[in-house]
């Protein structure tokens, strides 16, 4: 496909036409195998944790910090079922488990992909143009560019609970790493469409925030609270269901059919964010705001 560079009539600032963007360099390359997907992805978690490391004193702090946030959650917790048996029949041990599965989940995402929550502003502020110039997928270099330090503490939060309900139990441990990652494609799947709607909408930015905060809410307390109307959402449209709860009963009382059905969900909610993203990069017209990247 050809570029083309057009002057806007109202604002007189050059912009850079991407429609059909297969033409575009590293925009849709079909022949990039999963392999160098994967390199690709472990050579930006690799240079981001370098480059967390240079300051190593911000980046413990706000690990602990978000570890410590948790723990008073935890607390919090132990409180109420001081003066209760349950709640929609989940008891402490239960609600633990909830806690250690989103928290892990979404400590992966952010570190994984540490842009995806500020998709919309990459995308206003012609934050593409670079990635469009690299020979690499513009979907995954986006997302994987940077990395959250704070989730780290998520992270590492998730997994001392897990050890803590469950002990040393090798067979629970690779579940729980599987679904922990599954559940994290998850998530960065919603919410990548949530950013994306800005090539169609103008900024989604207050959209993207919903979409996380009603992600994260869904996924702390016990689905049995919620109404049946409340649920339909959280195993469609916001699949908090898919990424906590149908995990933690895996865990519980394993299925190959369940396992099945949770990673055919995951795959089809992360094929349609990037078909969602692509078609939506065909709108996209960048800024000057090309810069060079190391």
């Amino acid at each position: 496909m050809k570029r083309e560079s057009k002057t806007d009539n109202t604002t007189g600032q050059k912009t850079t036409d991407v429609h059909g963007m297969d033409g575009v360099r590293g925009a849709s390359d079909h022949s990039v195998s999963v392999p160098k997907h994967l390199k690709l992805l472990g050579l930006y978690i690799k240079y981001n944790l370098q480059s967390a490391m240079e300051y190593r004193a911000s980046f413990i702090s706000q690990a602990l910090g978000m570890f410590l946030n948790n723990t008073f959650f935890i607390f919090f917790w132990w409180v109420i079922f001081q003066k209760v048996s349950s709640i929609g029949g989940y008891g402490f041990r239960e609600v633990m488990l909830i806690w250690a599965m989103a928290a892990a989940t979404f400590g992966a995402v952010h570190i994984v992909f540490g842009n995806v929550s500020r998709l919309p502003e990459v995308i206003m502020n012609g934050g593409l143009d670079t990635f469009l110039l690299q020979p690499k997928d513009v979907y995954m270099s986006v997302q994987c560019s940077t990395m959250n330090l704070s989730a780290w503490g998520d992270l590492v939060f998730g997994f001392v609970l897990f050890f803590a309900i469950f002990g040393l139990d090798p067979v629970k441990l690779l579940l729980f790493i599987l679904f922990t990652c599954a559940g994290g494609l998850l998530v960065g799947a919603v919410l990548a469409a949530a950013g994306t709607l800005t090539f169609f909408i103008g900024n989604s930015s207050t959209i993207a925030r919903m979409v996380m905060e009603f992600l994260l809410n869904f996924s702390l307390y016990p689905d049995s609270i919620y109404a049946k109307e409340i649920k339909l959402v959280m195993y469609t449209l916001l699949p908090a269901g898919f990424m906590v709860f149908m995990p933690i009963r895996l865990l519980s009382v394993f299925s190959w059919h369940g396992l099945l059905i949770l990673l055919a969900v995951d795959a089809v909610y992360v094929a349609a964010a990037y078909i969602f993203f692509r078609k939506g990069l065909e709108k996209y017209e960048s800024g000057n705001l090309i810069v060079t990247r190391q």
